[in-house]
């Protein structure tokens, strides 16, 4: 099976640089430090009250995993989201797609390059968080839905970063919108939420009656289904019933009030799994189009609205050009 071109290239240039290797340094040995700290305080108390506290691991645990989530959905946008936009701006964006190459190519390629990135870096770091084995808490099934989580993550905000650069010729107005976006689905539809939750107890507590008091309660409403495409909201229920404190529907409850028991409710992990999936192919998909030529455009191919206003301003420049030359001549002539 051949490979894709566009991550073979990728690959090379980020295995011959130094920057992933420090960057896997640099982190490892973090985690390896505070991993090790844990273990040293651990056995240190061990030997004055003779006493095990398993609570110590599952905290390192939620710490090492919390660390690499917020990694992964801040990192992976900076990654891609200059993918497209900076063949662009070198000009070489054309002459990729002059090529035998297809646009899914291009985009797929440069979003495997960036997710096989970050990919080997959560991988490097699951020997500390394997020191949880140490004593139990965790099994293996938990360590493999964390790590469905983060591939989840990583795909989300990698395809906001592609989408955002197959549509903007600048990368940093990619940049700008992907980081936008990403705010609006964790801290947006939070704030929505808190919001909802906040007027629903200022209207329970300024007309409450005797019945009231004891049959309403405060909630979020409908809201609370906006938190399905919110992945902070996806991890934290999910490494909250890893760590023992309490379910889903208790998490969601202690946050935003209580909510009638529903299918939603009940899948609430795998369905917000499902549907920042599917949200992230959508977007992959959007940018595939956006970047494939428009038939009978001419050479330089228009590519959506990116297209568009980059052959118009290579129009631009052609008039002013000409209008120099004009002008030269005149006063040439003169």
């Amino acid at each position: 099976m051949k490979m894709n071109p566009v991550y073979k290239r990728e690959l090379k240039v980020s295995s011959r640089s130094i920057r992933m290797a420090m960057v896997l340094l640099i982190f490892n040995g973090i985690l390896s430090a505070v991993a090790l700290f844990n273990m040293y305080s651990v056995v240190d108390q061990v030997k004055m009250t003779a006493e095990i506290q398993y609570s110590r691991f599952l905290e390192l645990y939620v710490f090492v995993a919390s660390i690499e989530f917020a990694m992964l959905m801040f990192i992976m946008p900076a990654m891609t989201s200059n993918s497209i936009s900076g063949e662009r701006e070198r000009q070489t964006l054309d002459l990729m797609l002059t090529t035998t190459m297809k646009p899914g190519e291009i985009v797929l390629g440069k979003l495997a390059a960036a997710f096989t990135s970050m990919l080997l870096l959560v991988l490097s770091s699951f020997p500390a968080l394997a020191l949880v084995f140490v004593y139990g808490g965790i099994t293996v099934t938990d360590m493999a839905l964390l790590l469905l989580c983060f591939v989840t993550v990583a795909l989300l905000s990698g395809g906001i970063g592609v989408f955002f650069s197959s549509l903007f010729k600048r990368s940093t107005m990619a940049n700008v919108c992907s980081y936008v976006t990403i705010v609006f689905l964790v801290a947006g539809t939070y704030a929505v939420n808190v919001f909802t939750y906040r007027m629903s107890q200022n209207e329970i507590s300024s007309y409450m009656t005797a019945v009231d008091s004891v049959t309403r309660q405060a909630t979020s409403g409908g809201s609370l289904y906006l938190l399905l495409m919110n992945p902070a909201v996806t991890f934290y229920a999910m490494i909250n019933k890893q760590a023992g404190n309490s379910d889903v529907a208790g998490t969601l409850e202690q946050l935003f009030g209580s909510h009638p028991e529903n299918f939603i409710i009940e899948h609430w992990t795998g369905l917000s799994i499902f549907l920042q999936i599917a949200a992230a192919v959508i977007l992959i998909a959007i940018a595939v189009s956006a970047v494939t030529p428009i038939r009978g455009a001419g050479r330089t191919g228009g590519r959506g609205r990116a297209g568009k206003q980059e052959l118009q301003d290579r129009e631009n420049d052609r008039e002013n050009h000409r209008k120099n030359d004009r002008r030269k001549g005149g006063r040439d002539h003169a």
